[in-house]
């Protein structure tokens, strides 16, 4: 999608091919801080505590990040239907997208969040078709508000994320997809098997934009990870990893890495190649702030 303003010709491609921008972090944990009790949908939130997803967002701002989410990591069809709200996808959708838009304001781009259905193709419980057809719900009421581009991420099957990626194709925005690498003797596979580099190459085939790794384990593991996208790509790189293993305590899932400690290796991402560099589970604001001063 090319957009003209003052007869200049602006491509929204062009912003992301250079330099190296920082990302914001986890979601959940956040929104649970302001109330979200545990196995409510935090997409709900963005028409019943638009306020709160919100505060979320601004955080993040504040904190830095040159790119914030939206909270419409859950919004297909698949998954809103275990929470009787299936006719809600563009509701939903276009109130968490317009929420971040609204935090982000002139100082970050907004990427909107897609994340996985829950299908499992290989199970034979849902088809291509119906995968695409969900996605293309999702990505279209998205694309109503207009964000700077769409992440496909946490995604384990790269049938599932080529599907999501050719759907998100379709409104013009930049797509971004991102891996789980948590499987394999090394924590370098998919749950699917798959390799970075197999990776990479069927995402580039699908038409991403960018490419990356998200959640799954620690930012030790995507150091590695990342050389090896490197290696095989000249596309822009995603890397969102978690706040070191979880580990649970009195019932509460605790993450033991300090932002410091987290943010010291984003210098390490960025040598092996890294274009956007954030956080998944486990991080906030305050790792964010810490990141602020590598990027």
């Amino acid at each position: 999608m090319i957009e003209e303003n003052n007869n200049v010709t602006k491509n929204p491609f062009d912003w992301f091919n250079t330099g190296t921008f920082l990302l914001d972090g986890g979601w959940g944990t956040q929104l649970q801080a302001c109330g979200l009790a545990i196995g409510e949908h935090p997409d709900l939130w963005n028409l019943s505590h638009p306020e709160a997803v919100l505060s979320v967002a601004e955080s993040y701002v504040a904190a830095g990040s040159n790119v914030i989410l939206s909270n419409t990591f859950g919004g297909t069809r698949f998954v809103l239907s275990r929470h009787n709200c299936a006719d809600k996808v563009e509701a939903i959708n276009r109130a968490g997208v317009g929420i971040s838009i609204k935090a982000a304001k002139d100082k970050a781009k907004v990427f909107a969040s897609v994340g996985p259905s829950g299908m499992m193709l290989i199970s034979g419980n849902v088809t291509e078709q119906e995968l695409y057809d969900a996605f293309l719900e999702q990505v279209t009421a998205i694309g109503k508000e207009n964000p700077d581009g769409i992440i496909i991420e946490t995604m384990s099957d790269p049938a599932e994320a080529s599907i999501a990626v050719k759907a998100a194709k379709t409104t013009g925005l930049p797509v971004a997809v991102s891996m789980v690498f948590d499987s394999g003797k090394n924590k370098d596979r998919t749950m699917m098997g798959t390799t970075p580099e197999q990776a990479v190459s069927i995402l580039t085939e699908a038409g991403a934009d960018i490419i990356g790794a998200n959640c799954g384990q620690g930012i030790d593991g995507f150091i590695p990870i990342c050389k090896r996208m490197r290696a095989v790509t000249k596309l822009p790189i995603w890397m969102k990893a978690n706040a070191g293993l979880p580990q649970v305590v009195e019932g509460k899932t605790i993450y033991s890495q300090s932002p410091e400690e987290f943010a010291e290796k984003t210098k390490l991402l960025i040598e092996a190649g890294a274009n956007f560099i954030g956080g998944c589970c486990g991080t906030t604001p305050n790792f964010i702030a810490a990141m602020r001063k590598f990027i």
